[in-house]
């Protein structure tokens, strides 16, 4: 069978294979790779200028419907195709859907998002599981919070794992990497920090009223926050749980909380 795109050439390939397994190579290229059909193609629906390149199986271009083809076919961006076997090489999931695309990360000003009059984000502190990064950025994406601040030390938000976690968040969600919560204090913003209840934290649900701009903290289910961002947050609250259950995980913290906050008023 011919076929209409050239093959995936080694130097391609190996560069999927790069940034799908090294952080230093993303941040050298500015790229990460996204994968799975609807993923793809909806990318090159609505950022097809974010395109570096895609990629695709042969069983893939057998089995691929009219509409996906016509989308695929308007893309300017280089296209490659490749065995089955080849696209089960590049891809790190287990039942492969033959498509992937090498993507520009997204830039954000970080000086525009601070200086908006009211905004809500999320501060993740040493959150190395990419799982829960990657939902933390679903969720925020999805309840269209102003941004997400990660510590250094949290997994990267380009990594395989997360990408595939924030169903396409991660490309509509500005995301930035600091040292410290502290950072965050320089820019006339309150922190509220997500703590396992004790005295001198509140119920979620006694909150009545936030700050115009507003963090929310939380830090991973086995050491929590940090004591310095515990230490300059403004509030400390924790979500009453019942039968037993001490903490949530990480990422159903933010989903509640955010979602609880985004629905009272603010503060003059």
């Amino acid at each position: 069978m011919v076929f209409p795109l050239p093959s995936l050439t080694r130097a391609h390939g190996a560069l999927i294979r790069a940034l799908l397994q090294e952080k230093r190579v993303r941040a050298k290229e500015g790229a990460f790779v996204l994968e799975g059909a609807k993923s793809c193609l909806d990318l090159i629906r609505q950022r097809p200028d974010s395109v570096i390149s895609i990629t695709v199986s042969s069983r893939y271009l057998e089995s691929e419907d009219e509409a996906g083809r016509r989308i695929r076919s308007k893309l300017t961006a280089r296209q490659f195709h490749c065995t089955d076997a080849v696209f089960a090489k590049l891809s790190e999931v287990e039942a492969p859907q033959g498509i992937l695309a090498i993507v520009r990360k997204p830039q954000w000003d970080e000086n525009l998002v601070w200086q908006q009059a009211r905004m809500l984000g999320i501060y993740g502190d040493g959150i190395r599981d990419p799982a829960n990064v990657g939902a933390i950025i679903r969720t925020a994406a999805g309840l269209n919070l102003t941004a997400l601040w990660l510590s250094a030390d949290s997994a990267d938000c380009y990594a395989p794992k997360v990408v595939r976690a924030t169903a396409g968040g991660v490309l509509s969600l500005p995301i930035f990497y600091v040292a410290s919560a502290l950072e965050l204090l320089k820019h006339n913003c309150s922190i509220y920090s997500a703590v396992i209840p004790s005295q001198d934290s509140v119920s979620l649900n006694s909150i009545e009223m936030v700050p115009r701009r507003l963090v929310l903290g939380v830090g991973n289910e086995g050491q929590g926050l940090t004591p310095e961002t515990v230490k300059a947050s403004q509030l400390k609250f924790s979500i009453p749980l019942e039968r037993g259950v001490e903490s949530l995980n990480v990422a159903a913290i933010v989903a509640i909380a955010a979602f609880y906050l985004t629905g009272l008023p603010t503060q003059d």
